[in-house]
């Protein structure tokens, strides 16, 4: 048998690997092996060899080059078995049938109508909010994103059922705070972490099956994705989707359509908190724009510096902080072999600090964003919505929705983090902050 032509990487333990550094820290281990190894390194998952690649051009060959040898890996498929077969995790011919089907529930001519939605809970929200009172952040815009995606996408209001449905997210979550979870613990075994998962999984079908068996029964078209998937027909025999196939898909907007984005607020408010020249220019531009008035769609394209804010806040803590994809067959990346089951590894994390892109990489500065520079970067420099076939379906949703929220809480809070308040990463599937976001509201 020949010898494998291998990246250089760090060594680890016999049978481990490197479990133990990326189980205690996988961003500083795999920033560290960037800052050692380069653009494509060797490690190893348990006994298992495993890539991590950091220069856009390697980046952009697993996520569009080769898409179809790299599929998405055992951390989707076990870590997020919650959503079965929805748009997040399938792949092949079923995935491309639904992706299509949810497509038309994305366009911009829809998307648009979401806005006054999107602002109307918000201020719903801020009605609560009081003057001096100190609040978690995180929790805060973990639970209006989540009634937002419920009520744009498959119209239901679900204010009495967001704690359920957060403390079954949440459990989720922590199942993939450590990766020998995803990989190494079969499904089956009675762990506690199973058993919280599947305590969790029963949980959130209790309040998603309703919601589909409420909506069948009505017969009732509301325009929203739930409606389309009640009517869509397959194309090649005009079977309609299963209970289950609702189900999935449902989940999979419940979890992705709110998690990343409110992770992505959470860590703006905690940047804008500690730069008050930012902030100060964010309130001139409010003020210029809407001069007291809740924001709407029509005013996106002069919120110019609101959508730096955002763009710079999630290139320093990008709500998906990593990915993983699996080779189908033995393939060439970098020059170097890669056997078909082995596991690549691409870090936004990473790509977003790299100082060969971005002048002063950690500081956080949103006029970088002020001269195209997204158009002189290499496509896989700036990844936050992934890239390539898989690019995230709601990317212009979120966006969206993340600069109308910014400014409409904005024009009327100021949010300070609380003194000494420990500000932890917790990277999951997602980047969140370990302890939330504890922050002083200040009515402007």
């Amino acid at each position: 048998m020949p010898r494998l032509n291998l990246p250089p990487g760090p060594k680890g333990l016999l049978l481990l690997g490197h479990l133990p550094q990326v189980n205690r820290d996988p961003i500083g281990f795999f920033s560290q092996c960037a800052r050692d190894y380069g653009d494509i390194i060797c490690w190893r998952f348990g006994p298992f060899p495993a890539y991590l690649v950091n220069h856009p051009n390697l980046v952009e060959e697993v996520m569009v080059i080769q898409y179809r040898n790299f599929v998405k890996s055992s951390v989707y498929r076990r870590g997020l078995r919650v959503l079965g077969n929805g748009l997040l995790t399938s792949e092949g011919k079923f995935w491309q049938r639904q992706r299509r089907l949810e497509q038309p529930a994305f366009h911009q001519e829809r998307i648009t109508g979401y806005a006054q939605l999107m602002v109307a809970y918000t201020n719903r929200l801020l009605e609560h909010w009081q003057d001096g009172s100190v609040r978690d952040i995180h929790q805060e815009m973990m639970s209006l994103t989540l009634e937002i995606v419920a009520k744009t996408l498959l119209d239901v209001d679900i204010a009495n059922d967001v704690t359920g449905i957060q403390t079954a997210l949440e459990a989720v979550m922590k199942f993939n705070d450590h990766l020998s979870n995803q990989y190494l613990i079969p499904p089956w075994l009675p762990t506690p972490s199973n058993l919280r998962y599947q305590r969790a999984t029963e949980l959130l079908d209790a309040i998603v099956y309703p919601i589909i068996d409420q909506r069948k029964t009505s017969g009732k078209d509301t325009g929203d994705l739930l409606s389309m998937l009640l009517q869509a027909r397959d194309e090649t025999d005009g079977a309609q989707m299963t209970n289950q196939q609702l189900r999935d898909e449902v989940m999979t907007l419940m979890l992705a359509g709110h998690e990343t984005t409110a992770n992505a607020l959470t860590w703006l408010w905690f940047l804008v908190s500690g730069h008050p020249e930012v902030e100060a220019k964010l309130q001139e531009e409010l003020k210029t724009v809407l001069n007291g008035r809740s924001p709407t769609i029509a005013d996106l394209h002069q919120l110019r510096y609101t959508e730096q804010v955002v763009m710079e806040s999630m290139r320093l803590y990008p709500p998906v902080w990593g990915m993983s994809r699996l080779a189908l067959q033995d393939s060439v990346l970098g020059g170097y072999d890669i056997k078909a089951g082995t596991t690549v590894f691409v870090s936004q994390w990473i790509s977003h600090r790299d100082p060969r892109f971005f002048a002063q990489p950690e500081v956080f500065n949103p006029d970088r964003w002020a001269d195209n520079l997204l158009k002189r970067l290499p496509a896989f420099a700036y990844f936050p919505f992934g890239g390539g076939p898989r690019l995230c379906i709601g990317k212009a949703f979120a966006m969206m929705e993340a600069i109308l929220l910014v400014a409409a809480i904005a024009q009327q809070f100021r949010l300070t983090l609380q003194p000494d308040f420990p500000v932890e990463l917790q990277p999951s599937l997602t980047l969140r902050p370990k302890h939330g976001m504890k922050m002083l509201l200040t009515r402007r």
